[in-house]
């Protein structure tokens, strides 16, 4: 068990049995009153916001969460199969824990995953990722006169928009985060 005093912004803690990452600590010492920790966590399972006041002395338990890459191998149902690239061990992580970035995810791909004693927590697919388009109207000449945008598949079978130079066989890089075009890979 640690102090209230010893926990900072992105620690990682079991909060009413629950597990919360602490997003803002902040200290307050308002006026003549005594000091406290102003905490605003987030659910790692639910993602439901927390606001909470700690005593300077309050016990807290910090989650010893090991964050390392593994590399995406293959879909297998709810689960997304991945290896360490050390190891060479398999984990099953539940695809709901890398949110909308599992539309991304191609395979041979690294992505980041936090576990908390054999339990995965947290998994995030890189910000930006390089795809094939694989279907898109073809671009009409002398159409590309304001910035406009068109409808394309990229090969995991998510549609994005794109500019309209923008033909089958590109390779572009999307922001897994927003699913938005970023630019075109040479």
């Amino acid at each position: 068990m640690a102090k209230a005093s010893d926990v900072k912004s992105g620690n990682v803690l079991r909060f009413n049995g629950e597990l919360v990452t602490v997003e803002e600590f902040i200290h307050r010492t308002p006026g003549n009153l005594r000091a406290f920790y102003q905490a605003r966590m987030r659910n790692v399972k639910t993602g439901k916001l927390v606001e909470y006041r700690f005593r300077t002395d309050e016990e807290v338990e910090i989650a010893r969460v090991e964050t390392n890459d593994y590399q995406y191998l293959y879909e297998d149902g709810d689960f997304f199969v991945v290896m360490d690239n050390e190891t060479y061990e398999q984990f099953n992580i539940p695809k709901l824990l890398f949110g909308s970035t599992a539309r991304f995810l191609k395979e041979g791909m690294n992505v980041i995953v936090a576990f908390e004693s054999d339990e995965p927590i947290m998994a995030q697919a890189p910000q930006n990722v390089e795809l094939e388009i694989t279907y898109t109207e073809p671009a009409v000449k002398g159409d590309t006169s304001t910035n406009a945008l068109k409808k394309a598949t990229v090969e995991t079978g998510v549609e994005i928009n794109v500019p309209l130079f923008i033909n089958q066989g590109d390779k572009v890089k999307v922001d897994t985060r927003t699913g938005d075009y970023i630019e075109r890979v040479k």
